[in-house]
């Protein structure tokens, strides 16, 4: 932090008497140059030199307002400002938003970065955090939104001058999920779907066919009503319009929402899967519920005949889901890798590898693009031979046909 003399030059003439400059005699002569607290090259000028040296040394200490950091900010930790960010921002959130991101948070973010100073994350750090992820296989769907939740975080706080810059911003997220693929890990045969079906309880078993049977995520499963409002046996239709979500913070636990962005709609209604849903009705029975429903524009509380309840007649949270789950997937020699998605993985499989076109393969999913379906099942298209020759089968005719005379000159 130097400081400057402005009414002298450095240079000094013949008699090493130092040069006056252009300022010589106007405005204030002392300039200390200081660098504040965001990190930012900042000078400030003084009459006398004394008190320029008086406010260099503060600079220095760390002791001028210029330059320090208040105290509060220093010892800011992550999931402090992460909490402030959230509130000033749910209230133009969507319910699933405001539903996710506190999610996001609680599960990936604030256990790595919670109690850190978030003036110490680096970029490092940021990188061995995604690195962790992929070591986990955490899905490259979900790392996208993880990592886009705590850029945004990191952006607030560099525009609130709590950071200088965003640690985030070097990290070339596209390039480092480049190389895996969407092809899924492990996927069920037919005899391991089987076995699965018969391990599960007699109230579950429809779920089990409505995902291995219809490509069902299982928050769609849970959210299945009785009625042809999703199943309507006549037409043969499945109409997957709606999913079973849990929240304590909105409509009080457990509501009805859209399924996943862009992938509601109507599809075939197998055969089998209906005799299996018509059978649990008649042996289980739907359970009637008072509950929100966000599907439509507005939101309105209506009475459900869910299917799917737990032996007490209650609804079912993705918690005690992954309980039941686990005990029924090791009582079916399943790996842990074995989800209930793997059994949307084994329609998709089931329908590729027996020659459907992909774009039936698609609808059938309800994949927002070709694209996904491809590159998550392209490893199932049943490979066809190509016929040898086949060029030469289709122009010998013409060849045939041609005149045969004297061999003319190359021209070139």
């Amino acid at each position: 932090m130097p400081i400057d003399d402005l009414w002298y030059l450095t240079k000094r003439g013949p008699d090493k008497k130092r040069l006056p400059s252009k300022r010589h005699g106007r405005g204030k002569r002392w300039r200390v140059r200081y660098a504040d607290a965001a990190g930012e090259p900042r000078e400030k000028l003084f009459e006398r030199k004394v008190d320029a040296e008086a406010f260099d040394l503060e600079c220095r200490s760390g002791v001028a307002v210029e330059v320090s950091v208040k105290r509060e900010i220093e010892r800011l930790t992550f999931a402090e400002y992460a909490d402030r960010w959230k509130e000033s921002r749910e209230s133009g959130w969507s319910v699933e938003t405001r539903r996710r991101v506190p999610q996001n948070l609680r599960k990936r973010l604030l256990p790595t970065f919670g109690d850190r100073v978030i003036r110490s994350i680096t970029r490092t750090d940021v990188m061995a955090w995604i690195g962790r992820l992929l070591d986990e296989s955490v899905a490259r769907s979900s790392i996208v939104l993880y990592f886009g939740v705590l850029k945004s975080i990191l952006n607030a706080a560099v525009v609130d001058k709590v950071l200088s810059d965003n640690p985030c911003d070097g990290v070339k997220l596209s390039h480092i999920l480049r190389g895996i693929s969407r092809t899924p890990k492990w996927v069920p045969t037919e005899d391991q779907v089987l076995k699965l079906s018969e391990v599960v309880p007699r109230r579950f078993r429809a779920a089990v066919w409505l995902g291995a049977g219809e490509g069902l995520r299982i928050g769609e499963v849970l959210g299945m009503e009785a009625g042809p409002r999703c199943m309507d046996v006549a037409r043969e239709e499945l109409h997957v319009i709606q999913q079973l979500r849990y929240s304590t913070e909105h409509f009080g636990g457990f509501y009805l929402a859209s399924p996943k962005s862009g992938s509601a709609g109507t599809v075939d209604l197998d055969a089998i899967v209906a005799e299996e849903v018509e059978a649990h009705i008649r042996e289980v029975g739907p359970v009637e519920f008072e509950i929100p429903d966000i599907t439509g524009e507005r939101c309105l509380t209506r009475s459900a005949a869910l299917l799917f309840t737990s032996t007490r007649g209650k609804l079912i949270s993705g918690r005690y889901w992954s309980e039941l789950w686990e005990d029924w997937r090791i009582a079916a020699d399943w790996p842990k890798e074995g989800t209930f998605h793997s059994l949307r993985h084994f329609f998709a499989t089931t329908l590729m590898s027996n020659g459907v076109e992909p774009q039936e393969v698609q609808k059938a999913l309800r994949h927002a693009s070709l694209r996904i379906t491809l590159e998550t099942y392209v490893h199932w298209m049943p490979k066809k031979d190509r016929r040898r020759g086949l060029v030469g089968q289709i122009l010998r005719p013409v060849k045939d046909s041609q005149p045969v005379g004297p061999a003319g000159r190359d021209r070139i």
